[in-house]
């Protein structure tokens, strides 16, 4: 009896066709949930003018462009933010920086805040020693904070920036958030950042990003 080696081969090939586009529905379904939860964020606000908090940390998945640290053991026990900075931007305007060195319209720019770890222990400097070495480590999340760029929704604001402050404490942070008053935030922007009053001095990411 003579067998047909084609007849024999075709359910593997088309199983094999299948799994192919299977798993090309899957990889394509993951990223444009990713695409949905980041670049397509939106602020939203509420009657009052108040932005709401971004829903599910959207945040967190967005390119990171820097930190910093400034506890209150170095600022005399004073330090006006003794937490850990973690500075993120929105994915669509940091595709648009690299291209342009600009911030567009619509930039947000996200810090969320850790306290400063100080476990049982810690030294005299507020700092703690680890398996890495004695320094200043991120403990629990304390913080978050948006800044918007629009000179459709803030054409009064220094250079059409606005912050937003949903609350220096422990999660879970406020729903909401007012817009806070120039001297608040601006103000210091204005005076010390080093471009279109973002602290770029302190974000290698965009010094690097920023075309030459």
């Amino acid at each position: 009896m003579k067998f047909n080696s084609a007849r024999i081969q075709t359910p593997a090939i088309t199983l094999t066709m299948a799994g192919a586009l299977i798993a090309g529905v899957l990889i394509s379904d993951r990223v444009l949930a990713q695409s949905a939860s980041d670049s397509r964020y939106k602020p939203q606000h509420n009657a009052k003018g108040e932005l709401l908090l971004p829903k599910d940390h959207v945040w967190r998945d967005w390119p990171f462009v820097g930190g910093l640290v400034t506890p209150n053991a170095l600022n005399d026990g004073k330090a006006p933010f003794p937490e850990h900075h973690i500075v993120h931007i929105d994915p669509e305007s940091w595709a648009h920086y690299k291209k342009t060195g600009v911030f567009r319209e619509g930039t947000i720019i996200a810090k969320e805040l850790t306290r400063v770890r100080a476990p049982d222990g810690a030294n005299k400097d507020g700092s703690t020693t680890e398996v890495s070495g004695t320094g200043y480590f991120m403990g629990d999340y304390s913080g978050f904070e948006i800044t918007i760029k629009s000179k459709k929704l803030y054409p009064n604001e220094p250079g059409n920036w606005a912050y937003y402050t949903f609350g220096h404490h422990a999660e879970p942070y406020s729903a909401t958030a007012k817009k806070q008053p120039v001297e608040a935030c601006a103000a210091c922007h204005t005076a010390s950042a080093a471009e279109d009053m973002v602290f770029s001095q302190f974000y290698p990411a965009l010094r690097e990003a920023k075309p030459k």
